[in-house]
């Protein structure tokens, strides 16, 4: 049987919910501050900062996001409303984050390298937390480069993602995933720590 093949990473994508529920799409309007500077692309995780806006998560092994971004809508410099798969970073105001912000959403993502190259996990990576990298975003597609750390499975608590379940339909080999579900470890929203 031939699998689909995953040439890069593309950030977290909403699947469910890890109660076993089906993801009905709910997002939350979150601003972003007229004076952030950073793009944001579909996928990535973001997380609120003191202010009350968003603002791209950076953190790699530790560190509680709120969720993650599926799209923006702002003015752009011509004083016209624009929706977006990603934020620009510039040129804008009036912006807001649409944001999958529920502590219980399961998403998919890619297995990459230290280097983004697509890589992968065994079975044996459910039940263990994860680093997360960033990546680059594509201004074409307005996706995320987002992924998960091949070999940074562990037990410690800070990492920023649990490992729910591996992804069948897109391994290599017999126990070869490059695709997991995954669950915000440390969520903004039921971490105890404020912002």
């Amino acid at each position: 049987m031939a699998y689909p093949t995953v040439n890069a990473p593309y950030g977290f994508e909403p699947i469910n919910r890890i109660d076993g529920m089906p993801y009905a799409g709910a997002t939350r309007l979150i601003p972003i501050a007229s004076t952030y500077n950073t793009a944001i692309y579909a996928g990535d995780l973001v997380k609120i900062v003191a202010a009350g806006t968003i603002e791209k998560f950076t953190g790699t092994t530790t560190g509680s996001p709120v969720g993650v971004f599926m799209g923006v809508q702002y003015v752009n410099s011509l004083d016209q409303f624009t929706p977006a798969q990603y934020y620009p970073g510039t040129s804008v105001t009036e912006a807001f984050a649409i944001v999958v912000d529920d502590p219980m959403a399961a998403f998919k993502v890619a297995v990459t390298n230290v280097s983004s190259v697509m890589s992968s996990a065994a079975q044996a990576a459910v039940g263990s937390n994860m680093s997360v990298l960033a990546g680059t975003g594509d201004a074409i597609t307005g996706n995320s480069g987002a992924s998960v750390l091949a070999g940074s499975e562990a037990t410690t608590a800070g990492l920023v993602v649990r490992v729910i379940a591996t992804v069948d339909q897109t391994k290599t080999a017999a126990d070869t995933f490059v695709e997991l579900i995954v669950k915000i470890n440390l969520h903004q929203y039921t971490n105890t720590t404020g912002v």
